[in-house]
């Protein structure tokens, strides 16, 4: 098959994203992980919301607590991460948002100058309050209901001015359901973006620390990677500044 055709049918299909897998016993897990944080014992709730993440359990609430199991242990790198993933499986959750504007506060080093693209800036405004998950769903209910419009004209051969008008209004709302599930794919999914949890990271001009270095960026910067060499990925920052970092300083989303 044509590698866009296979490309467009992907952006079609419903439920293109995150999958979620059931840990065994999760519901018990979670409760006693909730339990232990609520004794303030957040080593021990840690240790069991991380279980379930190893297991494979994907959930916005999860993520949400392991970043307040972070925060309450002095980790505000692994924090934003976590609530990171949250956003990104619940973009409208006020907790998570509140949470994530609140450890950054608290951020070291951050990246001024960020060049401003204005249709970037658009289009990432438009997509922020949809997972891919539901931009996918609404572009593939629209070409059903597309198709539908399709057969029902030319069955019944309706041709007056006010049927014209519906399918254009339908083109042109498709047209931009499938814009905004294929970028919001391109910058979530084709995109390896991470964010720094060390609290302090030298950032190089090449793969190790024999190379010069660039300057010294702390926890919860986040990039773009590049490519990766060995223990290093060369990365992009907000501010479009370049640079090498070692892999085990930070983590991918």
């Amino acid at each position: 098959m044509n590698k866009w055709l296979l490309y467009i049918a992907m952006m079609l299909l419903p439920g293109v994203g995150t999958v979620t897998a059931e840990a065994p016993d999760t519901d018990s897990l979670f409760a006693a992980a909730t339990g232990h944080y609520e004794k303030m014992d957040y080593d021990q709730a840690l240790a069991d919301y991380l279980q379930l993440d190893e297991a494979g359990y994907v959930s916005a609430s999860l993520y949400f607590n392991i970043g307040n199991c972070y925060f309450k242990q002095d980790e505000p790198g692994y924090a934003i991460l976590y609530y990171m993933r949250a956003q990104r499986l619940d973009p409208n959750d006020e907790d998570v948002a509140s949470n994530l504007t609140f450890v950054r506060q608290f951020m070291a080093v951050s990246m001024e100058g960020v060049e401003i693209n204005p249709v970037t800036t658009f289009m990432d405004s438009l997509v922020a309050p949809f997972t891919l998950n539901q931009l996918a769903w609404l572009a593939s209910i629209l070409f059903i209901i597309f198709i539908l419009y399709l057969c029902v004209i030319i069955a019944l051969r309706y041709g007056g001015i006010g049927i014209r008008i519906l399918g254009y209004v339908l083109v042109i709302v498709l047209l931009v359901s499938s814009v905004m599930t294929t970028y919001k794919y391109r910058t979530d999914y084709m995109r390896e973006i991470g964010v720094v949890v060390a609290a302090e990271a030298n950032i190089y001009s090449g793969p190790g620390a024999g190379h010069d270095l660039e300057f010294v960026g702390s926890y919860g910067l986040t990039f773009t990677v590049e490519r990766a060499e060995d223990d290093y990925y060369l990365v992009i920052f907000e501010n479009k500044r370049k640079g090498w970092i070692a892999k085990d300083l930070v983590e991918l989303l």
